[in-house]
């Protein structure tokens, strides 16, 4: 049986807190910050962002919240339980955060991986998680928590019988990858990608490079292991902040001379979701492992290479580890395919609507290419603005084009004030429609799509294509075959 993930008394020492009320009458086996996501027994954490979590201290406790976290201001109410008081919230998960990693130092066997990158973040981190939970209890978020609030979350939930962490760290502006890399300590830190995401923000992609490293920075100095993507531009970015930690170096890309690399079978079948594979090859004994894929792609297939050598760097046994791929699928947003039934035949989906920048943007349009030249016979395209861009915005929007000129039969849709500029480069063949919103342009998105297409939506969260994807599922769910 599981222990309890909290005691109370080591809770209210690992928040630093002074507790408020009566102790709860058994331990703490949750945490949440969304009130309406309480179960029994759980800790609120009232944070303070665009809302004030203490204005959701009384909804918690009445769905059954076993204590909460909050500000040494705020006023107790009478249904109220257990408190634990802090000056600030956010604070106080931190340490509880810190408090749960150091619970790992007692097992010497104990693993903790970070990753980052400007794309295939949470899809790594999904492989991982497949992966290592074939070799022992492993713990990960089950949502893309890789910000200020998300990382120390995550750590807090973190069972004390963990054998294997595994932590996404992201950013959008110069400074935060530090911190969050310092508080999860990692064993070994991954840079999967330097992309021209979130660009707005930096001078450049070596300024982004410089900040991906930082994720080193919580490598133990002379023990830790940094993993990067050998085929970036900045490359030597990433190896002189690894080399400055005094850690093992790692890299993985598509050359022999790594110390892992794709081989073998990485291509469509002539079922378009049927599972694809790759093969990792590892340098030091030439070993071969064969790896089904959640999603068809390069990209995709450059994250299991990734994913495999960081296992192997921990002393995972990469054989039954990539086993755990089999289970794997990709989830909504990130790369998930169906086959919808459609009036004369069936069309395929793929919904890449989570995100989007430059760089993934290309390669979600270079893979449903793939998919329409293997088993289909057009291209619709859908693409939101790519936000964040800063004064780089309009040419790397309009730098699309290249791609999509590469495909023979296709139509495409954009939403968004920025993605406009690209649709008037297109010739009138490839011209769907443009609107501002996703609401404005569903009907005709509906009414266009034929038997024998391949529809791909993809853009910034921010320019909401996800409400696309919603509608497209919405639409034709009744005769949809996965």
């Amino acid at each position: 049986m599981a222990e309890a993930l909290w005691r109370w008394s080591e809770l209210v020492a690992a928040a630093a807190g002074l507790a408020d009320g009566s102790p709860p009458a058994n331990v703490i086996n949750g945490i949440t910050i969304d009130s309406r996501a309480v179960s029994p027994g759980d800790l609120f954490v009232a944070l303070i962002d665009k809302r004030d979590g203490h204005d959701f201290v009384a909804n918690a406790f009445a769905a059954g919240a076993a204590a909460a976290l909050v500000n040494m201001a705020y006023e107790r109410k009478p249904a109220d339980g257990a408190l634990i008081r802090v000056e600030h919230t956010l604070e106080g998960l931190q340490r509880i955060g810190i408090a749960a990693r150091a619970r790992l130092d007692d097992n010497p066997n104990a693993r903790v991986i970070a990753i980052t990158g400007s794309a295939g973040k949470t899809t790594t981190k999904e492989m991982l998680k497949s992966a290592l939970s074939r070799l022992g209890p492993t713990h990960a978020a089950d949502k893309s928590f890789n910000n200020h609030w998300g990382v120390p979350l995550t750590l807090a939930r973190m069972p004390r019988e963990t054998l294997y962490g595994v932590f996404e760290i992201g950013m959008n502006h110069p400074g935060e990858i530090a911190p969050l890399s310092i508080m999860v300590r990692p064993h070994a830190a991954i840079v999967l990608n330097v992309l021209e995401a979130h660009l707005g923000q930096f001078a450049s992609t070596e300024k982004i490079a410089e900040e991906k490293a930082q994720i080193f920075t919580g490598l133990d100095r002379n023990s830790g292991t940094a993993i990067f993507y050998a085929d970036s531009a900045h490359a030597e970015v990433l190896r002189r902040h690894a080399e400055a930690r005094a850690a093992k170096i790692l890299t993985f890309g598509s050359g022999h001379d790594n110390d892992a690399y794709t081989a073998g079978r990485s291509g469509f079948d002539e079922d378009p979701l049927n599972p694809q594979e790759t093969g990792v090859r590892f340098k030091e004994d030439n070993l071969l492992v064969q790896c089904r894929l959640p999603a068809p792609g390069r990209h995709i297939a450059m994250n299991a290479v990734a994913a495999m050598l960081t296992i192997r760097s921990i002393g995972g046994d990469v054989v039954e580890a990539a086993r755990g791929f089999e289970a794997l699928d990709a989830p909504e947003g990130r790369g998930a395919r169906i086959v919808f039934k459609i009036l004369g035949g069936h069309f395929l989906f793929i919904d890449e609507s989570y995100n989007a920048n430059p760089g993934s943007m290309t390669a979600a349009i270079e893979t449903a290419r793939q998919a329409v030249q293997d088993n289909f016979t057009r291209l619709v395209l859908v693409l939101g603005d790519m936000l964040e861009l800063g004064e780089h915005s309009r040419r790397l929007h309009l730098s699309l084009k290249t791609t999509i000129d590469l495909c023979p039969n296709v139509k495409v849709f954009t939403v968004g004030g920025r993605m406009a500029a690209l649709y008037e480069e297109l010739s009138p063949a490839q011209q769907g429609a443009r609107q501002e919103t996703p609401e404005a342009i569903e009907k005709q998105l509906l009414t266009e799509i034929r038997p024998g297409d391949v529809v791909m939506v993809k853009g910034s969260n921010g320019s909401r294509t996800w409400a696309l994807a919603a509608a497209l599922r919405r639409h034709f769910a009744d005769g949809s075959s996965t």
